[in-house]
């Protein structure tokens, strides 16, 4: 009798000892990313995780799994939409094969700032391409940043385009995106980003081009010599959500998510803005030759209107003439 009673206060206690959110919690949500922790997209989903359990006295918890945890970004985005993962938040690259449109965003040189960015993202044009994902199980939440994607290679300081031709260059799959760096004399293939350390570390490529952050975050700084602040593409993040399971959620805890995914959006936006000389001088201080002053418009004037030609040939010229017609 007395083991019975012991054992049950055991249990009451370790019951007590468990965080309340993981008692009270109605509804449990897996998040998943591909950066590791230090990167302000981690911070992002840390944000977001916080403001929907605040914001729903615990009803909702949102479990964040970084580093490609729960799979490359076309195997998570491929979860999301089967259900196995709830939230995902993968570049605007990795939607193309199924919101076409998508692709707009990450075109070079579309963005004039990030500014600009901002205002067509969060504005009418970003608002209808999100639209545009609940014919595939999923639903578009915001935009967050990866930021402004400048060059890295092992081979020499890139200054002009000429300095860019025969790299072998890690590519996003945007077919756009490919078509760009071969105009540019580079030899572009698409890898996942969980692979690229070890193929830049091989030898594999020669080059890659991500946000300064990534740069920074995933070491690949360790294996690249050289740094281009080029500034050649604004990458967005699209953070997409199984339908199914938002259509599940109450009405207001619906609102809740969209409203907590797009204050992390902003909450992420300032991070990195007020974070950016840092990551340059880091890298910097680890190694790296830095390029911070390069005219880009001789590399803009063999891609833009190429790449303009193919976008408006597959999905027609009006989205790429909002785009630019928004101040």
């Amino acid at each position: 009798m007395h083991k019975k009673i012991a054992s049950l206060a055991l249990a009451c206690l370790a019951a007590a000892c468990l965080p309340t959110g993981a008692l009270a919690a109605k509804f449990n949500l897996k998040l998943g990313h591909a950066v590791n922790t230090t990167d302000g997209q981690h911070a992002a989903a840390l944000k977001m995780a916080e403001l929907v359990k605040q914001r729903t006295n615990g009803d909702v918890e949102i479990a964040v799994f970084p580093s490609s945890t729960l799979g490359t970004d076309a195997a998570m985005i491929s979860g999301a939409r089967g259900g196995t993962i709830d939230i995902v938040s993968s570049g605007a690259s990795n939607y193309n094969g199924i919101v076409p449109a998508t692709a707009a965003f990450e075109l070079p040189f579309v963005f004039r700032t990030a500014q600009h960015a901002y205002t067509v993202l969060d504005g009418p044009i970003g608002t209808k391409v999100l639209g545009e994902f609940d014919a595939q199980r999923l639903k578009g939440l915001a935009y967050w940043e990866n930021g402004w994607r400048a060059f890295t290679n092992s081979k020499r300081p890139i200054r002009t385009p000429e300095d860019l031709k025969g790299l072998k260059i890690r590519s996003t799959p945007n077919p756009y995106h490919i078509q760009a760096f071969k105009l540019l004399g580079m030899n572009p293939s698409p890898l996942a980003i969980a692979e690229l350390y070890s193929a830049l570390e091989m030898g594999a490529f020669d080059a890659q081009e991500h946000p300064i952050n990534v740069t920074l975050s995933a070491k690949f700084y360790e294996v690249q010599k050289y740094l281009t602040v080029s500034n050649h593409i604004y990458s967005p993040l699209i953070l997409v959500m199984n339908k199914a399971k938002y259509d599940s959620l109450p009405p207001e805890y619906q609102t809740v998510v969209v409203e907590a995914a797009r204050e992390a959006a902003r909450y992420q936006r300032e991070l990195n803005a007020s974070n950016a000389g840092k990551w340059v001088a880091e890298l910097k201080k680890a190694g790296m030759q830095v390029v911070e002053q390069v005219d880009m418009a001789p590399f803009q004037k063999i891609v833009s209107e190429p790449m303009a030609k193919t976008f408006g040939e597959k999905l027609g010229p009006d989205l790429l003439k909002s785009i630019e017609n928004t101040q």
